[in-house]
């Protein structure tokens, strides 16, 4: 059986490749993907539940910008949680502006699956980054 920082870190090089099959197969049916932002100000922000909420934040994320860096760079686990301190760059399409965040990103495993994600990241660089409302 993969260790949960392994099944975290498969899961990182699947959306690295694209591969969203791959995330889906490894999240729970009733997982909770959290972003620590407004959907209002950041469209792939919010709080999304199963598959299909988990898929809308990929395909959000996905249509409005193009990662110039994702960097997963530190892993800690303790119990059902893994925490993972990274980095991205990112170039938002609508405008060509790009951000830079230092995030974080928290994992509940049970059972072998992704039960919850839940990140933090600096809403103010995206928020520059975006078209103005």
């Amino acid at each position: 059986m993969q260790s949960n920082t392994s099944l975290v870190q498969a899961v990182y090089a699947a959306f690295g490749r694209g591969d969203a099959p791959f995330i889906l197969s490894n999240l729970d049916e009733a997982v909770e993907w959290a972003s620590n932002c407004n959907p209002a100000d950041i469209p792939w922000g919010g709080v999304r539940h199963g598959h299909a909420g988990a898929l809308s934040f990929l395909q959000a994320l996905g249509g409005h910008v193009d990662f110039e860096a994702f960097e997963p760079r530190l892993f800690a686990a303790e119990g059902d949680l893994v925490f993972v301190q990274g980095r991205s760059v990112a170039r938002v399409k609508a405008t060509g502006r790009a951000y830079d965040s230092d995030w974080v990103h928290v994992f509940t495993i049970s059972g072998g699956k992704l039960k919850r994600f839940h990140e933090f990241y600096d809403t103010a660089a995206i928020i520059a980054a975006l078209p103005a409302k």
